[in-house]
């Protein structure tokens, strides 16, 4: 194993957790367990490798597939060399994922057989590989020494969805990784004596990061389920005995619902914390949770771009109150500015502005979103809130336009862009609204061109050539016309009027 090192990297954080309990099980999936030694043997013969294909400091590498060890190996052995790790979720589209890696130039994608046809994709010549090469069963570790990086290097560029339409492309350091492994260490005492199960996708921060890189750098155990699937978490969570659990809203309503239709009880007695994240933990969901597993669920807030930011201290005695998404994390703060940029006395709604342990270094190849993103070195937030004198967050309402549908950020004018490329439709516009197992779901008003007799499942069909699933609309109402306001732009508070008051009649 590889000596001590001073922690400037991710990896070396790990080579330091590994060699004091080199025999402790680090990752577990199916039948195969990883001890700690093991999982540091592994990553440096995938470094190898990535050596031996010429990926040098600097260079992007992407992976694109269902949860597997080989996905973690190759961010943990990209973090060693020196490399950009760019991770894609599993449920992008060709157009998708063609973007990512032009706009990222990322210089290999390592992918599986379960993720979309890339044939389609006019990749150069080598540039995708089988994820499989990257089990480290093989391989020279000699070949590929621990790169000498500043810490506030770049180690990955996320993409998430943009109010442009175009994902944005946080670029994270390895800093601010170590940074946020260190503040949910404190806020959830995370040890050794933990297991985690993971449920979330490799191909977000949630899974890959806090999740998967935050356990590991704690010492505990990391369950990796290929895919998630409530019955089979909730197994694993019983199985494995399980203490911490990470999820998004729909998760925990999947789950619950798994339960309740197949009239099975789980035990997760065990448990220390179920923790909620990626949009709103709605009441109803939180107490039918408690009823049929007896456990409660608790909120957590962070941002791609900064995170860890709001949450419950396993040391807090006092449950946070109803509505709250916790107190300020370990090494975060908070400011809470008025319309006029004036900071807010406790009690009084603002916009919030934050500062994390992990903070968006730049938005890659997008100086203009980077300096706008930021008010003197606050980072905007784009919500609502205010904190009461006993120091809990609420947070009341959005100024951003994203929809959060299920934990992830879905643009409206990146599927409007695409329904309005339909040559039946005239005009188009996509507004979030409530949803009982995933928060929050586009529905799309379309106004389609004379003579048209375009279906809803016509267009949605068409839509999902271009769109993830997640990012599809959950109905599509025809309109005649779209109300405009006084500036001549689709009025959206119009549409969501219209909504609700189809809501308010409908049957539940």
């Amino acid at each position: 194993m590889p000596t001590s090192r001073s922690s400037n990297t991710v990896y070396d954080a790990l080579v330091n957790v590994a060699r004091a309990q080199p025999d402790r099980t680090a990752i577990t999936f199916g039948e195969r367990s990883y001890s700690y030694g093991e999982l540091i043997g592994r990553i440096d013969r995938v470094a190898g490798k990535l050596r031996e294909h010429g990926v040098r400091e600097g260079d992007a590498v992407s992976a694109f597939s269902q949860n597997r060890p080989e996905f973690i190996f190759c961010f943990l052995a990209t973090t060693k060399i020196g490399g950009i790790f760019v991770p894609l979720n599993f449920n992008l589209t060709n157009s998708e994922v063609g973007y990512i890696l032009t706009h990222s130039d990322a210089k290999f994608l390592f992918h599986d057989e379960m993720v979309a046809d890339l044939s389609e994709l006019n990749l150069p010549q080598g540039m995708r590989r089988s994820i499989n090469e990257l089990d480290g069963d093989t391989g020279d570790a000699a070949t590929a020494p621990a790169a000498t990086v500043d810490s506030g290097d770049d180690l990955l560029i996320a993409y998430t969805s943009g109010s442009t339409g175009f994902p944005k492309a946080v670029v994270l350091s390895n800093q601010a990784q170590l940074n946020a492994a260190a503040s949910f260490k404190e806020l959830f005492a995370l040890s050794a004596e933990d297991t985690t199960v993971l449920g979330a996708p490799l191909g977000f921060l949630l899974g890959l990061s806090t999740i998967t890189t935050v356990s590991l750098l704690a010492g505990a155990r990391v369950i990796v389920n290929r895919r998630f699937h409530p019955g089979e978490i909730l197994e694993a969570l019983v199985r494995d005995n399980a203490t911490i659990f990470h999820g998004v809203p729909t998760m925990f309503s999947m789950m619950l619902e798994y339960s309740e239709q197949q009239n099975a009880n789980y035990d997760l007695s065990k448990m220390r914390a179920l923790i909620c994240s990626g949009s709103p933990l709605l009441d109803e969901l939180r107490q039918r949770f408690a009823r049929r597993f007896g456990k409660e669920l608790q909120d957590y807030f962070g941002m791609t771009e900064s995170y860890p930011v709001f949450g419950r201290y396993a040391s807090d005695p006092v449950d946070p109150p109803n509505g709250s998404v916790g107190k300020v994390v370990p090494g975060a703060a908070l400011r809470v500015l008025n319309s006029e940029g004036n900071d807010c006395r406790n009690g009084t709604h603002g916009e919030l502005l934050i500062k994390a342990p992990s903070m968006v270094k730049r938005y890659h190849k997008d100086p203009e979103l980077t300096a706008a993103s930021y008010l003197d070195g606050w980072f905007k937030t784009g919500d609502i809130g205010y904190k009461d004198d006993q120091g809990y967050v609420y947070i009341t309402g959005r100024i951003k336009d994203l929809i959060r549908r299920g934990g992830a950020n879905v643009a409206p004018v990146e599927i409007e862009n695409v329904l309005l490329r339909h040559p039946e439709v005239q005009d188009a516009a996509v507004i979030g609204v409530p949803d009982r197992i995933f928060a929050e779901v586009p529905v799309a008003y379309v106004v389609r061109k004379n003579g048209s007799v375009l279906t809803r499942e016509a267009l949605v069909s068409f839509a999902s050539e271009s769109l993830a699933k997640f990012k599809l609309p959950a109905n599509v109402y025809f309109e005649t016309e779209l109300p405009l306001g006084k500036t001549g732009k689709i009025d959206k508070k119009a549409l969501r009027s219209r909504w609700d008051a189809l809501a308010a009649t409908s049957p539940q």
